[in-house]
């Protein structure tokens, strides 16, 4: 079994087109996605200069990997309201998600879906509760969780930086691939958009893994 070491934020537009890579990876017999949160930014509203940034990263960020982003989000950006980001709620919401029985690249995917695609406010608790109930899960217990999970979000968000620190890793979406105390970075930028070559770069690694260990 090799173990990747996912470094990513719910909030981070490039782990969004990266999503249909790590569920192929998810799905790939032989290997294991341990997720590092990075808690990239803390609850604050977006100022109007730098959400023109975003929306100028995400035609990138579309073209390259072909992941929608939709006509809401793009609103609430574009839009004079107020636009905040909270990658502590929704990495909460994350770890929530997997207590409740959610496996961790659906909850991750249910998440950026939500945002990037329908616009929520993932800021905002009752929100978060929504999708939760939306995906089946009980609200009462959700809530409950959310407030018993805040304390080992912050923990896991800390332990990522030390380990970004140890491994050298300097943004998000990156992954490292652990067998036998060895780390490599697992390429993945030239597979945007190329789930089959993804597919078989993931089965060819596990072939030459498994040739090298014999």
């Amino acid at each position: 079994m090799v173990k990747v070491h996912y470094f990513f934020d719910p909030m981070c537009g490039w782990c969004y087109g990266a999503s249909s890579l790590i569920r192929t990876l998810a799905a790939t017999p032989g290997f294991k996605i341990i997720y590092h949160p990075g808690g990239m930014i803390m609850k604050q509203a977006i100022d109007p200069a730098f959400r023109q940034h975003i929306l100028h990263a995400d035609r990138k960020i579309a073209a390259m990997t072909g992941a929608p982003f939709g006509e809401a989000y793009q609103t609430r950006i574009a839009g004079a309201g107020e636009f905040v980001v909270d990658s502590y709620a929704t990495t909460c919401a994350f770890l929530v998600g997997q207590e409740m029985g959610i496996a961790a690249d659906k909850m991750l995917e249910t998440l950026q879906k939500a945002h990037y695609q329908e616009g929520k406010h993932l800021d905002e608790w009752n929100v978060l509760a929504e999708l939760a109930v939306s995906i089946g899960l009980d609200e009462t217990l959700w809530n409950e969780n959310m407030v018993k999970f805040e304390p080992e979000m912050m923990d896991m968000i800390k332990a990522s930086h030390g380990l970004m620190g140890q491994m050298q890793v300097s943004g998000y979406p990156t992954l490292i691939t652990e067998k036998e105390g060895k780390l490599e970075k697992l390429e993945h930028t030239q597979f945007y958009g190329k789930i089959s070559e993804w597919s078989a770069y993931l089965g060819a690694y596990l072939e030459a893994e498994n040739v090298a260990s014999v």
